[in-house]
């Protein structure tokens, strides 16, 4: 296993979009939220063992969390929690990784992943990360892996890439010519159409000084902020500077910030399955479905004329649902959600409305 192989696991979200499950307390990443027995930030883990010694692997999460990783990823040394005071979106949670990173190994190459995706066929996917690490070693690229679409769907961000600019020496890497974010259902019909488009997996892979020069240019105000750290990073310092300046830290995502800017950005196409696990549709896309297509979960659900449904349910609660159809139904700690399954992307407005007017305990 190469020693200058890092990753950077991104586990800082509260996953609004899985309300009420997804808690502020207890998120989605942190939940066996596909019935396997491990929750997703530890199926990561496990996923990114094959690919980097367990030294290198850096998780990036909230203060709040700490207790949680250590709890169900106890074997990772307390210095490779990266602690964030503050949710600052993906571009500066990367930059702190990249800063401490950078004081232990600047040879590294990297990779950067979310904790809370579905990946399928893992073997496939250690080739094709693999593939893309063994191109940013010989190359000043920044690599994201892309998801051939199945679907015109809404809900994921867009690359478009160069058939012209393929890479010889790296199979199934191409130069990307564009990013659309989240684009409405006759753009993403048009998308799929065209063949020369793949899903934004939010999977990213390059080497350290490529990213850190990426960050020079494009979000220098970003990275200058934890430049002054430099010597701090490791050490009992780091957190009291950390907690220092994140304040003052924009919100900012790697995609915009750098992705969409950079002039040397690449795609792969990848070869595995996968989801984002972004929306309970998504979630019921993957369980296994009842007679009448319903995603059930929960030992006490008594159903009639019901179809098409994913319900999620306390085992020790008794429920009867009748005449519903395309609808999500879940429960937990004493909240209900009911809501069409056609309308789920309204989950975090109720959620905002719900923090505005009845209280934080409820999020």
């Amino acid at each position: 296993m190469d020693k200058n192989n890092y990753c950077i696991i991104m586990a800082g979200g509260v996953g609004a979009r899985f309300w009420p499950m997804s808690r502020t307390d207890h998120p989605k990443q942190f939940i066996d939220i596909l019935g396997t027995g491990r929750t997703l930030v530890q199926q990561t883990y496990q996923r990114f063992r094959k690919i980097c010694p367990a030294e290198n692997i850096f998780i990036v999460t909230n203060e709040i969390y700490r207790d949680l990783v250590l709890k169900q990823i106890p074997e990772i040394p307390e210095n490779n929690i990266v602690l964030e005071p503050a949710m600052r979106n993906t571009a500066p949670c990367i930059a702190y990784a990249n800063y401490k990173i950078n004081q232990i190994n600047p040879d590294a190459k990297i990779v950067v992943a979310p904790s809370d995706h579905l990946i399928m066929n893992e073997d496939v996917f250690i080739k094709n990360v693999q593939s893309a690490l063994d191109a940013v070693s010989n190359n000043d690229w920044l690599v994201t892996l892309g998801i051939k679409p199945t679907r015109p769907d809404t809900g994921y961000g867009y690359i478009q890439y160069d058939d012209q600019q393929k890479d010889a020496l790296h199979l199934g890497i191409s130069k990307v010519k564009t990013f659309t974010e989240k684009p409405d259902a006759e753009l993403a019909r048009k998308f799929l159409d065209s063949g020369d488009f793949l899903w934004n997996a939010g999977i990213f892979i390059w080497s350290l000084r490529s990213i850190m020069s990426a960050f020079e240019e494009h979000l220098d105000d970003v990275n200058d902020l934890f430049r002054e750290g430099e010597g701090k990073y490791n050490t009992p310092l780091e957190q009291p500077f950390v907690r220092e300046i994140y304040t003052s830290c924009r919100k900012i995502s790697i995609d915009y910030g750098i992705m969409e800017k950079a002039p040397n950005v690449y795609v792969l196409a990848a070869d595995f399955d996968w989801s984002d696990l972004g929306t309970w549709g998504s979630l019921y896309d993957l369980r296994k479905k009842d007679e009448n297509k319903n995603a059930l979960s929960g030992q006490g659900v008594l159903l009639y004329d019901t179809h098409n449904c994913i319900i999620s349910m306390p085992d020790d609660k008794l429920v009867v649902l009748q005449g519903l159809d395309d609808y999500i139904v879940v429960e937990r700690d004493n909240v209900l959600l009911v809501c069409r399954k056609t309308d789920e992307q309204q989950i975090r407005t109720f959620v905002n409305d719900i923090k505005n007017n009845k209280g934080e305990q409820y999020i």
